[in-house]
């Protein structure tokens, strides 16, 4: 039998012999390889992932936690401590702050200047809607010479210091205000309540000599601390105070008030003075430490 040209046994010469086509044969193997090879990355790569999600999971489930038992997830508070920039300052241990009245009440701590320029420093007198300008201010170390009546022996006998007076005067009235000093609150309440209050009026600055002299007046007398004060007011042109009247029961309740006001200012301002020396005082002792 036999083939036509190109058949599997074509004699020497032809186009086709017995003999294996051995280069077609290492095409397809090296082809077989290559398809292998892919397999085995994509199936390593598969597998990689999957591994690589269970050991995530695994790590989720157990949060990273040894033997089995969980832990908290980290917090802010776990991580490293962030150093606080702030400068710190040493404790200081400032006492209670002082009390005014103690400066108005010791001789031993109200040492400020007692003069007429401290006392009455305003050149009006300004108690509320009511302003009163001032006419006139004097001091006497013997304060009997600034007394009258049986106040002059009230003020002796408790051993005063000095008297301070100011008055003030507007409208056809003026009041004359006078402060007195003594060692001790007690001494400043016997006079208070010995309710003498003859203060001898200081007239000047339009205010004439004979200002409630010999006229009917409106006096009081009150105290606190160590200081007694005292008011007499009435009207310029002589005309006697009555219980009826207004103008002149007004000065005198405001020149009171006033009175108090100062006195009451000179212990704060002292207080204030000593507060703020003792903050310098434990500042600089903290800052020794």
């Amino acid at each position: 039998m036999s083939f036509g040209q190109g058949g599997p046994f074509d004699g020497p010469g032809g186009s086709s012999s017995s003999t294996p086509d051995w280069g077609a044969l290492a095409e397809e193997s090296e082809a077989q390889t290559r398809r292998k090879r892919r397999l085995w990355i994509g199936g390593g790569a598969l597998a990689a992932l999957a591994v690589a999600g269970i050991v995530t999971a695994a790590v989720m489930t157990s949060g990273g936690s040894k033997g089995g038992k969980p832990t908290a997830a980290p917090t802010a508070s776990d991580e490293a401590a962030v150093p606080d920039d702030k400068p710190s300052f040493p404790d200081v241990s400032v006492p209670p702050p002082p009390n005014p009245r103690d400066y108005i009440s010791d001789p031993k701590k109200d040492k400020a200047p007692l003069t007429p320029a401290t006392l009455f420093p305003q050149k009006s007198m300004v108690v509320g809607e009511h302003s009163y300008p001032r006419t006139k201010t004097a001091t006497s170390k013997d304060c009997t010479a600034a007394a009258q009546g049986p106040l002059v022996s009230s003020l002796s006998h408790n051993g005063c210091r000095q008297l301070l007076r100011a008055t003030y005067s507007k409208g056809g009235v003026a009041v004359t205000i006078g402060i007195a000093v003594f060692d001790s609150p007690a001494k400043a309440a016997k006079v208070m309540n010995e309710n003498k209050a003859n203060l001898m009026p200081l007239p000047g600055g339009g205010v004439p000599s004979d200002f409630c002299q010999g006229t009917k007046c409106r006096m009081a007398t009150n105290a606190t601390g160590r200081y007694a004060y005292f008011t007499i007011a009435g009207y310029l042109n002589g005309k006697d105070v009555t219980g009826t009247e207004t103008k002149a029961r007004q000065i005198a309740r405001d020149g009171g008030a006033y009175a108090f006001s100062q006195i009451t200012q000179r212990g704060k301002d002292q207080a204030a003075k000593a507060a703020e020396q003792q903050l310098k005082d434990a500042q600089k002792k903290a800052g020794q430490s």
